[in-house]
């Protein structure tokens, strides 16, 4: 995984090693013209205390709506989900810090509860908020990311949104990893990045921003660090037919558009709803 930070002496060890501050400038890493599609800002985006994350909401979320936060399954307070375990409707006062376009801390937003997470297929937390969309952008003038309902294309401008380190990387979608193992973990269909997208700990749980629309299509979570096979930080992928690939320094992300069908009226996660695929408890 991208890992998660724990604190801050270890933030303060990671300046020490070479990683950008959280005051650092926003990061341009281009590699072809088609990248410079559109630019992307940090509103809408949250730090959790050890990861990334974003207010998002689906095509069909109201105003009035309690807001969500999406992150990673591996940075959730409870500790990494195991293999087949899924958290729902688990209540949490996590507090998050919400920021504006120009990556500034607005507010801080806090939850009800853990309306999803897990590490199994995909690696995602849904949060939901005790204020809703309306009252967010009221107060703090941000208004919700929007989660795209389709699935990526391969060759998409996208820009990776860090709350945490207030950075952003930019790339693009270099293919879909059919399997992705890291561990005691697997997940389905996964986004493969292009070498530019060099992300580190404290971005799991970023938002993938597709340039040109401004919608979230994946959730940033892991890289092979060291070119070690399926270990963990050490993903590997693996095909249809069991052929292990394994690419030293590329970073991957999970899928959201399959989360939009989960949810239902008021926002809540409804795994039963047509069309919702997300593993259930």
């Amino acid at each position: 995984m991208n890992k998660p930070l724990v604190g801050a002496l270890l933030s303060a060890l990671l300046l020490g090693a070479g990683v950008a501050p959280a005051a650092a400038a926003t990061t341009t890493e281009l590699s072809t013209p088609e990248v410079r599609a559109k630019a992307v800002t940090f509103a809408g985006t949250v730090a959790l205390s050890n990861c990334s994350g974003s207010v998002v909401r689906a095509p069909s979320s109201q105003p009035g709506d309690p807001a969500l936060v999406l992150s990673n399954g591996h940075c959730l307070e409870t500790g990494f989900p195991g293999p087949g375990e899924v958290l729902l409707n688990r209540s949490s006062t996590r507090s998050f810090t919400l920021l504006n376009a120009a990556g500034s801390g607005v507010g801080t937003l806090r939850a009800s509860k853990i309306a999803y997470g897990t590490m199994t297929d995909t690696d995602v937390s849904l949060y939901q908020l005790t204020r809703t969309y309306a009252q967010i952008e009221s107060s703090y003038g941000v208004k919700a990311l929007e989660l795209d309902s389709a699935h990526p294309v391969k060759g998409t401008a996208i820009t990776v949104a860090s709350g945490y380190w207030k950075r952003t990387y930019t790339c693009a979608v270099d293919g879909f990893a059919y399997r992705l193992k890291e561990g005691a973990w697997t997940w389905k269909d996964s986004v493969r990045y292009t070498s530019a997208c060099q992300t580190v700990g404290g971005t799991s749980g970023s938002p993938v921003i597709d340039n040109a629309t401004g919608k979230v299509v994946a959730v940033n979570n892991t890289g092979n660090e060291d070119g070690q096979r399926c270990t963990d930080n050490n993903p590997c992928e693996v095909d249809e037919n069991g052929t292990v690939t394994v690419r030293k320094g590329i970073n991957y992300a999970q899928q959201t558009y399959g989360i939009v069908p989960c949810i239902g009226t008021g926002n809540q996660i409804d795994l039963n709803r047509a069309g919702c695929a997300l593993p259930r408890p």
